[in-house]
């Protein structure tokens, strides 16, 4: 298959990018922030009175996280109805029955603020809700050729406030809404700059209801994010676009990403055994919530790798937790594949981690970071030990997954540092069968 740097310039324009962007949602982050979600809103034009959706789960509803946010919010004098029906993985089924219930409640134009309330796919699902709800259409519409119509997303729609209670996705702070095509068997992404909330409100006391096993693996897919981050192209080595507009979202790593995944990869693995064994410790959910938000402003900026790329196809076949996916695949991918790429720049992370890599040669302390990374995830003792464990995936399935991520993965094949084709994806999937035994 071929390869190119960039997902957008002509193959004739060989000019490499010489311009890079960010853009964020207004974040605020601290213990009890939840009490200024009406503030935050205010913030942002809503006036009171207004009306607006809670996107949840039913999970955080008898947790009561959907009731102190409504309630806060009625204190404020705002008004909220709540749709709590969030699937885990979300399809593109349950966004359009989300679509139907604001347009069965509020007809075509809508609430006048949504909220997203929940992990991962709470959020996703509100993004995309808002999103559809402000372009008309349906998901499919919006969904990239050839699953959907690939229509340009034009508006944003009203504001939206995204307040996760995980700390792994970076959904809070990202332009994509990841949905699965369960009849495909394929995850696709609706990727813009119009779908990335208006607000972030981060508030680590939502995380402490969180279980040991589900803190652990959402923390992989923070941790992943950080080091595929940190090691995907330097933005100036892709090429530039014709037109700005057509700059990826997903466009190389920066002296700032590369800050944002050196603190988070720190707060990540100095803190991810604490809120495992206690989590009640505040000072560590919030050490850990902190790191996934850089974690995500440097991945979801630099953008993923082939990590992503291939947990993907797993994760709508064998239906597993995405956060536990990315920790199964991450020893043969971003630290095993990858290595290759930039050895020098792995023994950062080898070093980022942990590991003592003194008197080693450059290539032996890079392939230390696999090493300390497998040691992390065993002393968590609620990470599987590679696909086998995860899915009870073999040899046999890895055909049509490697396949599959080729087919289905090319926006994020794209991004990472070394070419990939097919056999290389099966190559690494076997490697990843077990990381330990």
């Amino acid at each position: 298959m071929s390869y190119e740097r960039s997902v957008s310039a002509s193959p004739h324009e060989l000019s490499t990018e010489s311009v890079w962007h960010i853009q964020m949602p207004q974040i605020r982050f601290g213990a009890d922030a939840t009490n200024e979600v009406g503030f935050q809103l205010a913030d942002l034009g809503v006036p009171t009175d207004s009306r607006g959706l809670i996107v949840t789960d039913d999970t955080l509803v008898s947790l009561g996280h959907v009731d102190r946010v409504s309630d806060q919010l009625e204190a404020d004098g705002y008004e909220a109805d709540v749709w709590d029906e969030s699937e885990r993985e979300p399809s593109i089924s349950i966004v359009d029955e989300c679509v139907s219930f604001v347009r069965e409640e509020m007809g075509d134009a809508g609430y006048d603020f949504y909220i997203g309330l929940g992990g991962g796919s709470c959020l996703d699902i509100a993004k995309a809700t808002r999103t559809i709800i402000a372009n008309g259409g349906e998901v499919i519409n919006y969904i990239a050729a050839p699953t959907g119509d690939g229509e340009p997303l034009t508006e944003s729609g009203p504001p939206l406030v995204l307040m996760p209670t995980t700390a792994g996705t970076g959904s809070e702070i990202s332009p994509v809404a990841i949905l699965s095509v369960p009849e495909k068997e394929i995850k696709e992404g609706i990727s813009s700059n119009h779908i990335r909330a208006d607000a972030a409100v981060l508030d680590p006391t939502l995380t402490t209801t969180l279980d040991p096993e589900m803190s652990a693996k959402s923390a992989m897919d923070a941790l992943g994010h950080a080091i595929e981050g940190y090691t995907t192209h330097p933005y100036d080595t892709l090429l530039r676009p014709s037109d700005p507009r057509d700059r990826p979202v997903y466009a190389g790593r920066t002296g700032l990403t590369e800050m944002f995944s050196e603190k988070a990869i720190d707060l990540l693995s100095s803190n991810i055994r604490r809120v495992v064994n206690n989590g009640d410790d505040l000072e560590a959910r919030s050490a850990m919530l902190r790191g996934a938000l850089f974690g995500a402003i440097a991945g979801l900026t630099a953008g993923a790798s082939v990590c992503h790329a291939m947990a993907y196809p797993v994760g709508n076949r064998y239906h597993t937790y995405h956060g536990e996916t990315i920790a199964a695949l991450t020893p043969a991918t971003t630290l095993g594949y990858n290595v290759a790429s930039d050895p020098e720049r792995f023994v950062r992370v080898a070093e980022m981690l942990g590991a003592d890599t003194s008197g080693m040669s450059t290539r032996s302390a890079a392939d230390e970071a696999k090493k300390e990374y497998i040691r992390l995830q065993r002393d968590l003792s609620v990470i599987p030990s590679g696909l086998t464990e995860l899915a009870g995936i073999e040899e046999d399935d890895i055909d049509w997954l490697a396949e599959r991520t080729v087919e289905s993965q090319q926006r994020l094949l794209r991004c990472n540092p070394r070419p990939v084709t097919k056999a290389d994806v099966h190559a690494i999937f076997e490697d990843a069968l077990h990381n330990w035994e």
